[in-house]
C-alpha cells in the first residue's frame, strides 16, 4: 500500500447543519449548531456548511458567534443563492448576506437544468447564465472563496447536456474555486453519476475541481459520491448519519471510511478516523434522533455477530467476518447472544461480562436455556447483565444475592392524584427484609422500595439509576393478556452500563425480573470486571 502522507486527497464538504437540518424531525438550536461544528471540526472534516444567513434570524447569529470561535481544521461556509434576475448581486439581500456572514468561504447554488430555469425561475436560459457569472464575479469580489453547487445538474445534464456545461462554465469564469455537480432529486444511479462527472471533468479541463453533492433517494447516495470519486471528483457533500430531506445526504459515516479504507484516498487529518464512530453518536443525541444501529461502519450493529458459525469462526481469526477492524472507525466487536446462538456466543460473552472459562457443559445448558425462555418471550440481544447472571447461576456453588419471597403493588387515585405503592419481602443472607415505598408508578414504587431492602448491605445503591425503561407487548392480538417483555438500561454514575429484561403475562411480573436482574448483576463482585463501558 502506498504511503498514506502521499495519499490523493478528498475535500469533505459536510452540510450536516444546513441540508441536514432540513430532515423532518430536526431543528437545531443556535447552541447545537456550534456544539456539532466544533465536533466536526475535531473529526477534520475541510468545510462545514453552517446554515444559510439570509434566511433566518438564527443562521445570522450561528455566524456572528463562529467568528469568535477558533476552528482547527474546517473552514465555516455560509450558503446562498445567486442573484435574482432582477436584481444586482449588490442590490439583493440574500447575496449581502453571505458577505456579512463574514465567513471566508461561501457556497451559492444556480440552476443548470433548462427545465428549472424556465418553469421554477421563470427567467431565460441567457440571463440564468448572468445571474451565475455575476453573483461569483460579485464574491469574489468583496474577498470570498466560492464553491458553486450545480443544482438539478444531473437532470439538466440529460435533458440539455450542451446547456447545463454552460451553467458550469458561468461560474468557472466568474472565479468559483470548485463545481460541485448536485443530484438535487437524488434520483441518478452510479453508472449515469460516473459518466456524467468524466463528460464535465473532461470538458472543464484537470485545473478545475470537480465535487459531488448526492441525495439518497435511490438508496445510492453514497454509491454515486464514490462513483463521482471514481471518475475523478475530489470534493465530496454529505452529511453525518445521512440527515437531510426527504430520503436524506449521501452519508459521510459511510463515505469517509470507504474513501479512506477502501480508496485509500486522504479525506480526513491523520489520526481522526477513529473519532467516526463518536461523532456519529454525538451528532444523533444532539438532534435528539435515535442512531440507526444498522448503519455500515459506525453502528452499533456493524460489527455485531449473532449466529453461533460466525462467532465460532471469529474466535479462530477476527478477520472471519469483518471487512474491516472496527477499531479504525471507533467501533468495536460485539457478539449479540439469543436463540440462534451457539456455544461461541455464550463463551465470549461470558467472557466480556468477567466469567472465564466457562466450561462445554455450562455454555450448552445456557444455550438450552436461552431458547426456552427466548419462546417465553425473552429477548438477551440487548440484555447482556441478564445472560451473564444465566451463566452465573448455572455456576457451582451459585448463591443468589436475595430471594424474592412476596411483593405486593397498589395504584390509588384521590381525585386528580394518584399514588402508586409497592411491599416487597426478600431473603437477604438468611434474613428476611420487608419494606414499602411510594412512587409515581408501580415501576418507581417496586424500585423505590428493593432500594429500600438492599441499601443498608448495599449502600452502592444510591449511585445506580435506570437511564431507560421499554415495554413491549408481544402476541398483541391477545390484547390484555399478551406476553409483556420488559427492557431496563443502568448505569453506576461512573463507568459500568448494563441492560437486563423480564417477561410474562404480568407487566409486573416482568418488571420485577428485570430489576432484580439489574441489581443483582452490579451488586456481585464477580461483574465488576465485565460491566465496564458496557
Amino acid at each position: 500500500m502506498p504511503n498514506k502522507a502521499a495519499r490523493p486527497a478528498v475535500e469533505i464538504f459536510d452540510t450536516t447543519l444546513r441540508d441536514g437540518a432540513q430532515t423532518e424531525g430536526i431543528s437545531y438550536s443556535v447552541d447545537d449548531k456550534l456544539r456539532i461544528a466544533r465536533k466536526l471540526d475535531e473529526l477534520g472534516v475541510a468545510f462545514i456548511e453552517s446554515g444559510w444567513p439570509g434566511s433566518n434570524p438564527k443562521d445570522v447569529i450561528f455566524f456572528e458567534q463562529a467568528r469568535t470561535e477558533s476552528w482547527r481544521h474546517a473552514k465555516i461556509v455560509a450558503f446562498g443563492a445567486t442573484r435574482r434576475a432582477s436584481l444586482t448581486p449588490a442590490n439583493d439581500p440574500s447575496v449581502r448576506a453571505l458577505v456579512e456572514a463574514g465567513t471566508e468561504v461561501c457556497a451559492i447554488f444556480g440552476k443548470s437544468s433548462a427545465l428549472q430555469v424556465k418553469k421554477v425561475l421563470r427567467t431565460t436560459l441567457e440571463e440564468n447564465l448572468k445571474m451565475i457569472e455575476e453573483t461569483v464575479v460579485w464574491l469574489r469580489g468583496q474577498g470570498k472563496r466560492v464553491i458553486y453547487d450545480a443544482e438539478h445538474f444531473f437532470d439538466g445534464y440529460h435533458q440539455d447536456a450542451a446547456y447545463a456545461l454552460q451553467t458550469l462554465l458561468a461560474a468557472v469564469r466568474g472565479g468559483a474555486e470548485t463545481i460541485v455537480l448536485c443530484d438535487t432529486n437524488g434520483g441518478s444511479l452510479p453508472w449515469q453519476v460516473e459518466a456524467a462527472v468524466s463528460y464535465v471533468r473532461q470538458k472543464l479541463g484537470a485545473t478545475v475541481p470537480v465535487g459531488i453533492h448526492a441525495h439518497d433517494d435511490t438508496g445510492c447516495g453514497v454509491a454515486n459520491s464514490l462513483a463521482a470519486v471514481r471518475a475523478g471528483a475530489r470534493h465530496v457533500q454529505g452529511t453525518i448519519n445521512g440527515y437531510g430531506e426527504r430520503c436524506g445526504n449521501a452519508n459521510l459515516c459511510a463515505v469517509i471510511p470507504n474513501l479512506e479504507l477502501k480508496l485509500n484516498l486522504r479525506a480526513l487529518p491523520a489520526g481522526t478516523l477513529p473519532y467516526l464512530h463518536e461523532v456519529a453518536r454525538f451528532v444523533a443525541e444532539v438532534t435528539n434522533l435515535t442512531p440507526n444501529d444498522q448503519m455500515a461502519y459506525v453502528g452499533d450493529s456493524a460489527f455485531a455477530h449473532k449466529a453461533g458459525v460466525h462467532v465460532a469462526a471469529m474466535q479462530r481469526h477476527p478477520d472471519a467476518y469483518q471487512h474491516i477492524n472496527p477499531a479504525v472507525v471507533g467501533n468495536a466487536t460485539r457478539v449479540v447472544v439469543s436463540e440462534l446462538s451457539g456455544r461461541a456466543n455464550v463463551v465470549s460473552k461470558a467472557g466480556e461480562r468477567g466469567f472465564e472459562n466457562v466450561d462445554a457443559a455450562t455454555s450448552a445448558k445456557v444455550v438450552e436455556l436461552i431458547k426456552a425462555k427466548e419462546h417465553e418471550g425473552y429477548s438477551y440481544e440487548a440484555a447482556e447483565a441478564s445472560v451473564a447472571l444465566l451463566v452465573r447461576r448455572l455456576t457451582p456453588g451459585y448463591q443468589p444475592l436475595f430471594k424474592l419471597l412476596d411483593y405486593r403493588g397498589m395504584v390509588n387515585r384521590h381525585g386528580d392524584r394518584s399514588m402508586a405503592e409497592a411491599t416487597i419481602k426478600l431473603n437477604i443472607g438468611g434474613h428476611e427484609v420487608h419494606t414499602a415505598a411510594e412512587g409515581n408508578g408501580p415501576v418507581n414504587a417496586f424500585d423505590q422500595a428493593l432500594r429500600k431492602a438492599l441499601q443498608p448491605l448495599f449502600p452502592q445503591v444510591n449511585d445506580i439509576s435506570l437511564t431507560d425503561y421499554k415495554v413491549r407487548i408481544l402476541n398483541s392480538d391477545l390484547g390484555t393478556a399478551a406476553i409483556t417483555r420488559v427492557l431496563i438500561d443502568w448505569h453506576d454514575g461512573a463507568v459500568h452500563r448494563w441492560s437486563t429484561v423480564g417477561a410474562g403475562s404480568n407487566i409486573l411480573d416482568a418488571t420485577w425480573l428485570a430489576l432484580a436482574d439489574g441489581y443483582e448483576y452490579i451488586l456481585t463482585p464477580q461483574s465488576k470486571r465485565g460491566a465496564a463501558g458496557a
